[in-house]
Order: C-alpha cells, then structure tokens, then sequence
C-alpha cells in the first residue's frame, strides 16, 4: 500500500524537471555575474582569489547561487516579454477566461498535458537564456577589455557577434514555441468542445 505522505511520480517528475531547469537558466546568470566580477576586480585580484574557488564549500553555495539566480532571471524575463506572451495568446483565444478554460480541459487527458508542460519547460528555458546571452556577451567583452591577449579586437568582435546570434535565436526559439503552444492548445480546445475557439474578441469580453 502506498504511503500518501510521498509524492506521486508525475508530481516529483515535475518538481524535478523544474529544478534543472531553473538551475540550467541560473548557470548561465552565474557565469555572467561571475565574468562581472572578474571583470570589476582585474587580472591581479582574480590571479590571487583563485585558488580558493576550489573546494567544495564554495561549489555548494554556487549551486544555491545559481538555483536562486535562475528563478530571478525567469521573473525578469517573464516581465520583459509578456507583453510578446499576450500578443501571441489573443491570436488564438479572445480572452484570459477562455485560454484559462483550456488550461482546466487539459486536466482530462494527460498525455497532452504531458506535451503542453514539456513546451512550456523549453520556452521557460529559451527566455531565461536570452537574456542569459545578453548578460554573458555583455560580462564576456568588458573582462575581454581588462585583459590583454593576442588578436584581441578580433576574438572581441566574434564573441559580441555570437553574443548578438544567440541572443536572437534564443528569443526566436521562445516565440515560436509560445505561438506553437497557444495554437495546438486551441486546438486540442476545438477538440473536446467540439467547437473552435473564437479567434476575435466577443461582446463582454476583456483581453489580458
């Protein structure tokens, strides 16, 4: 007999799944606050300070850095590009009730469920990315300009460029799969309403 104080498998599936992916985002935020700080303190201070990166304690409060930097990084992105979010979201449905209804459709079939999360999962992780670009392109050039190395106006100017690439298609990446999300959620919709959700505002309705 299972023990109801545990979690269901689905359930610790999704917390895990949403622990990696916070921390993959939050790694990225790391590396970035980390290349600022090289950046601020010189080649003689960042010569001196590293030796005491390696040990464990210090691996540990990196994780938790990390962890807690990528859920700060999911909110600030969110907020930048909601405005995006709801302007895709009102393609496919007229209001915030009627998307919130075939969010609770969802409920009755899981598989689809299932997919609709995995989405979400890789769109959450494409914004927080896209700002982790920005931040990393960013904290890269101004480390690369205390340092002195050879070729370096080259490698500075191909970093910004592969900076500026990824950054773009980090955020293309995440508008197509919002669009894609919205749309097959209308669908799936149209399905077990056996009606297809309006693609206009209706009278007495409010957009988000």
């Amino acid at each position: 007999m299972s023990n109801p104080t545990q979690p269901e498998p689905p359930a610790l599936a999704a917390a895990t799944a949403m622990f990696v992916e916070v921390l993959v985002v939050g790694i990225g935020t790391l590396t970035a606050a980390v290349l600022l700080l090289i950046a601020l303190v010189g080649p003689v201070t960042a010569s001196k300070l590293a030796p005491a990166v390696d040990s464990s304690l210090v691996a540990g409060a990196a994780l938790a850095a990390a962890y807690a930097l990528g859920i700060l990084i999911d909110r600030v992105a969110d907020a930048i590009l909601t405005p995006q979010r709801r302007l895709l979201r009102t393609q496919h449905f007229p209001s915030q009730n009627a998307y919130a209804q075939a969010r609770l459709r969802l409920v009755d079939h899981p598989a689809q469920a299932a997919r609709a999360d995995y989405t979400r999962s890789r769109m959450r992780i494409c914004r927080g990315w896209f700002l982790n670009s920005m931040a990393l392109t960013l904290t890269a050039d101004l480390t690369m300009l205390r340092y002195s190395f050879a070729h370096r106006p080259l490698v500075l100017c191909a970093a910004t460029l592969l900076g500026a690439v990824t950054a773009f298609g980090f955020h293309r990446a995440w508008r197509s799969l919002t669009e894609t999300g919205y749309r097959k959620l209308a669908q799936q919709a149209a399905l077990t309403t056996g009606s297809a959700v309006p693609s206009q505002p209706q009278a007495g309705t409010t957009l988000p």
